[in-house]
């Protein structure tokens, strides 16, 4: 992995208290966006709030609900979390796309270091560590989770037909932005940062729809943020809000307008996108 020689450094951990009485900095921020997901968004809950108690972080959970119309943001904030971990929840009045929700999560996070989940808890949350490890030692700025890595278990594997349509997506995305040649798996909904670096580059995301993922990918890589992959073990949940037909049309549009929001020059940032050593077998 190589860093470009104008990358900034790691940002520092932010103050714990700009004036007496001003809240503590959580170590941790979870965001999980959601969109009618009252049947599971509880447990998404407990699953994030159990990870910060058993690694005994603090840490502040976020569910950031995109419109849902079930009731999802009332079971959100009816979750009992343990003493110790905030909770709160981000409620939009309008649908407005995965990305707008990914976004209003991770500006509002506090954390040193700020992460989003995808809702059905498809990768468990211990495996968040291998994030931190790389982000803590300095290696990268942005951790991204990669199903694709040969070191990474899938138990329960994508449906025929949504494998084919990652694998074009991959071809068209390539070809429209450029996208780094060092990461397998841009979509994976499992990503982390440094505080500052989340807020600083979610806080320029245009992009509310699924694709918002590559935007930022490409803002990090502007700014000279270093991005790793590192393993996971992962299964897929059948409960998805991508439907093939109408997210390929979606799909055109949105890669259109992220070159148009990126300007016309998007530039191929080969070589600052790298994969995490493999870990020990445990």
């Amino acid at each position: 992995m190589t860093r470009p020689t104008d990358a900034p450094a790691l940002p520092s951990p932010p103050a714990d208290a700009a004036e007496p009485g001003a809240p503590a900095v959580p170590e941790l921020s979870i965001v999980i966006p959601a969109y009618n997901e009252a049947h599971k968004i509880a447990k998404d809950v407990a699953a994030a709030a159990q990870f910060l108690i058993e690694q005994r972080m603090s840490g502040e959970v976020i569910v950031s609900d995109d419109g849902s119309r079930d009731g999802t943001a009332d079971v959100a904030r009816a979750t009992a979390v343990p003493a110790g971990v905030e909770l709160h929840v981000i409620a939009a009045e309008r649908n407005r796309g995965k990305g707008a929700a990914v976004r209003a999560g991770m500006t509002a996070a506090r954390g040193t270091f700020v992460m989003f989940a995808d809702s059905g808890v498809c990768i468990p949350y211990e495996q968040a560590l291998r994030g931190l490890a790389l982000l803590k030692a300095g290696k990268c700025e942005v951790a991204h989770a990669s199903r694709k890595r040969q070191d990474s278990v899938i138990i329960n594997p994508q449906p025929f037909h949504r494998r084919v349509f990652s694998r074009v997506f991959r071809v068209a995305a390539n070809w429209v932005l450029r996208l780094p040649h060092g990461l397998t798996d841009t979509q994976c909904g499992f990503k982390m940062y440094a505080g500052d670096v989340a807020r600083a580059v979610y806080g320029e995301l245009r992009t509310d729809g699924f694709l918002f993922d590559l935007e930022t990918i490409l803002r990090a890589i502007r700014r000279g943020y270093r991005i790793a992959e590192f393993p996971v073990t992962w299964s897929c949940d059948p409960d998805t809000r991508l439907h093939a037909g109408r997210t390929a049309v979606r799909t055109v549009a949105e890669l259109r307008a992220i070159k148009r929001y990126l300007g016309e020059g998007t530039k191929d940032a080969g070589g600052t996108a790298s994969a995490a050593p493999r870990p020990p077998s445990s």
